[in-house]
């Protein structure tokens, strides 16, 4: 469950995407801190505290676009669940990939959801309401 002071760390390198998350989550009426890494690399860094500052207490939720540079969405799990401190972090894949082996390589990750993104922001905040009534059940 995602507590009111809990925050939501955001791995995603799109501007656009990065706004349509904040926008769908203040339609769905989430007011939790979000933290925004454009890169796999930074994400780690900020969940570790190796050159910016430490996200503490650790976010309830990483939302994860597969497509980054530097280091994939899956070069990224690989990492995050091979750390004995953040392997447990839930994670949902928020992607525009539908291919069948991203989806299965982010299931061997033990990820809580795959979602691919929908075109419309209509149909993106229906998806986000729909993962977050588990995650924010007092929206």
């Amino acid at each position: 469950m995602l507590e009111k002071d809990a925050g939501i760390l955001l791995v995603e390198d799109d501007r656009i995407d990065v706004m349509t998350v904040q926008r769908a989550l203040k339609r769905n009426r989430v007011s939790n801190l979000l933290y925004v890494a454009r890169t796999g690399l930074d994400a780690l860094g900020m969940l570790r505290g190796e050159g910016v500052h430490k996200i503490n207490p650790p976010p309830a939720l990483i939302l994860l676009d597969l497509n980054l540079p530097k280091m994939s969405g899956i070069e990224f799990l690989h990492e995050l669940r091979a750390d004995p401190e953040l392997r447990s972090l839930p994670v949902i894949v928020l992607t525009s990939s539908n291919e069948p082996r991203d989806r299965a390589a982010a299931f061997k990750y033990d990820v809580e959801d795959y979602i691919v993104k929908p075109h419309s922001f209509e149909e993106f905040a229906k998806a986000m309401d729909a993962f977050l009534s588990y995650w924010h059940p007092d929206q």
